[in-house]
């Protein structure tokens, strides 16, 4: 059973609170299974995934595993950029899941994660053993992972203290305002299932945008990430009314079509870190991906 006491909150649902709280090991979907399992108490009582946590509360956790989560390994093709003792770093492909979810238990990158690192194994619900930040599912690029729950660890809090350099490159349809963009981000009001730029009750989001060549219509973009909320880059395209080809949810139907472009041109292409052992400064670059190559060509044409 582990405790926590929580500290000065606006009021919020205890499945969130503790998704934050242990982010990005465990997911808000986990949680609602030990809240409705009994699993975890609020104060000393049995609570509803609905119950609001406040400051000065006391969250007690057991955890367990779900009925879905036992991990399979598998030997999914790892296109590895560096690895040693302590980390692994990806050149993620398209068309691959991070993590496991509901629905989504195989073929994803924690999958052939624990067939490559034998000594990887998760604890009690966690279907995410060494992963420290997501790419979405098409996002292509640097990935870094980490081997034993202590390199884990002290990745994710790299992460959140933001002293990790991010730096992506996106071919967008049409040409985006260049320089720093600040918002809030949050839910879609019109879409739940979407993000979007809001005036009120979203996390503060930072990118910093270049145009590194542009082909008309299209444009190669440099962002740099200064925080990493869901679908970040992509939100602050489309408010810049330069969405990235290629996608579908915040993109240009029109245009994806016209230019064949199957997923958003999202590229994450460097990633600089301090090892977190060692505490050594790195740095790793992916090339950029053949179909991200040939929309730039056939731009050019």
């Amino acid at each position: 059973m582990e405790q926590i006491e929580v500290g000065s909150i606006d009021p919020v649902r205890i499945d969130k609170y503790l998704a934050l709280h242990f982010a990005p090991l465990f997911s808000r979907s986990y949680f609602s299974y030990l809240i409705s399992e009994g699993l975890v108490l609020l104060n000393g009582v049995p609570v509803k995934k609905r119950a609001l946590v406040s400051s000065g509360d006391t969250i007690e956790v057991a955890f367990a595993d779900t009925p879905e989560s036992e991990l399979v390994p598998e030997p999914i093709p790892l296109d590895i950029l560096y690895e040693d003792d302590d980390i692994l770093v990806l050149n993620k492909q398209s068309n691959l899941v991070v993590h496991p979810a509901p629905g989504n238990y195989t073929g994803t990158l924690v999958n052939g994660l624990i067939h490559h690192v034998k000594t990887l194994q998760p604890e009690a619900g966690n279907l995410r053993p060494g992963i420290v930040h997501r790419l979405d599912k098409d996002t292509t690029g640097v990935m870094i992972t980490a081997k034993h729950p202590e390199a884990q660890r002290r990745l994710i809090q790299m992460f959140s203290d933001r002293s990790v350099k991010k730096e992506y490159l996106a071919i967008t349809y049409q040409k985006p305002i260049e320089g720093t963009l600040k918002t809030l981000i949050g839910r879609d009001p019109k879409d739940r299932k979407k993000m979007a730029v809001v005036e009120s009750g979203g996390k503060d989001a930072i990118t910093h945008f270049s145009l590194l060549e542009e082909k008309p219509p299209l444009c190669l973009v440099h962002a740099l990430l200064e925080t990493g909320r869901t679908h970040q880059i992509r939100v602050h395209l489309k408010h810049l009314k330069a969405p990235i080809l290629g996608d579908a949810v915040y993109g240009s139907p029109s245009q994806n079509k016209k230019f064949h472009a199957e997923r958003p041109y999202l590229h994450s292409f460097r990633l600089q870190i301090k090892h977190p052992m060692s505490l050594q400064s790195l740095s790793f670059e992916a090339p950029l991906p053949e179909d991200m190559k040939h929309a730039a060509f056939v731009a050019a044409r």
